[in-house]
């Protein structure tokens, strides 16, 4: 995985610094969204960006609960579903943004490539 990241990363012209993936439950995402983001519902990721220049580093929660729904809510595997996520975390790293249809796009194209990066490497 962490080949991968670094190759992510690469190909957004970025390198991987310290980057940290914590997984937790929806509670523990809820309790750091209403602490920290002020806001009070369940996500699958939230991210603490303290890249410098091109050197990315950063905190990127995911929650295994709501990765696993979604899972089943998109059809897909659970495996994928993580996967999808823990690259979408280090595309916001990598500067990417999902507000606007057209963020969330380029967010979705960017994860799909990432995604067939993955599957070379494995």
């Amino acid at each position: 995985i962490a080949a991968w990241l670094r190759q992510v990363a690469n190909q957004h012209g970025k390198v991987v610094g310290d980057v940290n993936y914590i997984f937790v439950d929806d509670e523990t995402m809820l309790s750091i969204n209403r602490r920290f983001l002020h806001h009070d519902y369940y996500t699958d990721h939230i991210g603490f960006d303290y890249s410098e220049a091109d050197a990315l580093s950063g905190d990127i929660y995911i929650s295994l609960d709501t990765v696993q729904s979604n899972a089943k809510l998109f059809h897909t595997q659970p495996s994928d579903e993580l996967h999808r996520v823990i690259a979408h975390g280090l595309l916001h790293l990598c500067g990417l943004k999902d507000k606007t249809p057209d963020e969330m796009d380029q967010m979705r194209q960017a994860e799909d490539q990432a995604l067939q990066t993955w599957k070379t490497l494995i």
